[in-house]
């Protein structure tokens, strides 16, 4: 009986050897039982040449105030505070938009502060990027390559997506190298999160690691729907919880990029609230989503275009809104100059207004910054009874020099200031520490700055 076994499992073994030529050979089936096998390769061998990996290099400049006594020793010359600078080096994704000229999207975080950026191609070539110019508000960069043979992706109108549309993650996470995840668009209109100044991020669980940053979201057509941007990652990773930079919120943007260097963001001239479920009972409505307008400034588009505080927007540009942060988000993104329509409910009743939007006075986080270090953070804008701070950052110089959303800064030390203007002309004739005089909710207090 032994014999025989090893016999037979001989016969099998030369058997199976004889017929292993001709599997390795076969064309991989295209179909079984008749029925097409669905794949995403055809679309992806088309798509992923069009996103890039970005590797940086720079410095990070830290400033750290020394103490009074340093003065004590070392006398009245001595500097006030000490400059460490610490090399770094970071690695994100990108995609390319325009092929004939070069023009690479990704986010802001990925190179902000670079020396140095190098593109890795898909087919190996490595091509240093010039940066053309930046938006730290929605976290949206362009950069621009000479190269030759560039693939680029199509833009998809990202206000048609749906809640359970497919879409396809495509980056470099953790440095491995191009890789692809699918999932579904699991929500829309995402903001609140804290994670940029303006947010109306698609959300997806198509997994979205470290380093897939600046990369691709596609559809089943390969047309980009979104910039990936973020993750919720309590354990450090993926949980099925990534975020998106709408194609359109991007197309805005790029274009005022291309155009002037910078992003030149239009004003609505409103304040307000997401609309609540009290709020919504009490104007007798059936839905909860739209933005409340608490208060419309004078002279403003929103003057202008007829909108009056206790308005309800549900729409811009006939395409409705969730929330007020949806709204500011849209609007912040859309350039100056830019004429949009509104549809809104008043008295209970459907309302459209069109309204041209006016030139921002408002100075983002960054160039606050540049005022004053310890401003970096907070968004300022010009008021009529001094400069207001109409956003402050989370864990920002700004948030730990006390200043509030809200606040109105009237003067620096005993000087009295008019506008963002005559702030940043008081600073700068400063040395040491300085003193802001805040008004905050009818009372006034002063707050030093180090």
């Amino acid at each position: 009986m032994k014999s025989k076994l090893s016999l037979l499992s001989a016969a099998l073994l030369t058997a199976s050897l004889s017929l292993a030529p001709g599997l390795s050979q076969a064309a991989i089936p295209i179909a079984v039982e008749g029925q097409s096998i669905p794949s995403l390769a055809p679309m992806l061998e088309r798509t992923t040449p069009a996103v890039v990996a970005v590797a940086v290099t720079g410095t990070h400049v830290s400033k750290q105030k020394l103490p009074d006594a340093f003065r004590y020793f070392f006398g009245p010359n001595a500097p006030r505070e000490q400059v460490q600078e610490r090399p770094f080096r970071g690695l994100g994704s990108g995609v390319i938009i325009d092929a004939e000229k070069g023009y690479i999207v990704t986010n802001n975080h990925v190179i902000d502060g670079a020396d140095e950026i190098l593109i890795g191609l898909h087919d190996g070539r490595e091509v240093e990027a010039k940066l053309i110019g930046t938006d730290a508000e929605s976290d949206i960069a362009l950069l621009q390559i000479q190269a030759d043979n560039l693939v680029a992706l199509k833009r998809a109108d990202s206000d048609e997506l749906r809640v359970g549309d497919f879409a396809v993650a495509i980056g470099n996470p953790f440095g491995l190298g191009q890789t692809v995840t699918s999932g579904i668009v699991s929500a829309m209109g995402r903001s609140g999160l804290g994670i940029e100044m303006l947010e109306n991020f698609i959300q997806t669980d198509a997994a979205i690691n470290s380093g897939n940053s600046g990369g691709a979201l596609v559809n089943l057509n390969g047309h980009l729907i979104g910039i990936n941007t973020a993750i919720v990652a309590p354990g450090g990773g993926n949980v099925g919880i990534g975020f998106a930079i709408p194609s359109n919120m991007v197309n805005n943007l790029i274009e005022q990029i291309i155009e002037h260097g910078e992003v030149r963001r239009g004003v609505l001239g409103v304040s307000g609230r997401d609309l609540t479920h009290e709020l919504a009972k009490g104007f007798g409505l059936n839905t909860q989503h739209g933005g409340f307008v608490d208060q419309v400034m004078a002279d403003s588009a929103a003057d202008k275009a007829g909108i009056k505080a206790g308005d309800i927007i549900v729409s811009v540009n006939g395409r409705n809104i969730k929330s007020f942060q949806e709204l500011r988000a849209k609007v912040g993104t859309m350039g100056a100059g830019a004429t949009v329509e509104f549809g809104l409910i008043r008295d209970g009743d459907k309302h459209t207004v069109t309204a041209l939007l006016d030139e921002t006075s408002q100075t983002t986080e960054s160039a606050a910054g540049a005022i004053h270090p310890m401003l970096a953070g907070a968004a300022l804008e010009n008021s009529k009874q001094g400069v207001e701070i109409t956003e402050v950052a989370q864990n920002s110089p700004a948030a730990a020099s006390g200043l509030h959303q809200g606040d109105v800064i009237v003067g620096v030390n005993r000087s009295p200031i008019k506008n963002i203007k005559s702030l940043k002309a008081k600073l700068a004739d400063q040395q040491g520490d300085v003193a802001l005089k805040i008004r905050r909710d009818n009372s006034s207090l002063y707050l030093v700055l180090r």
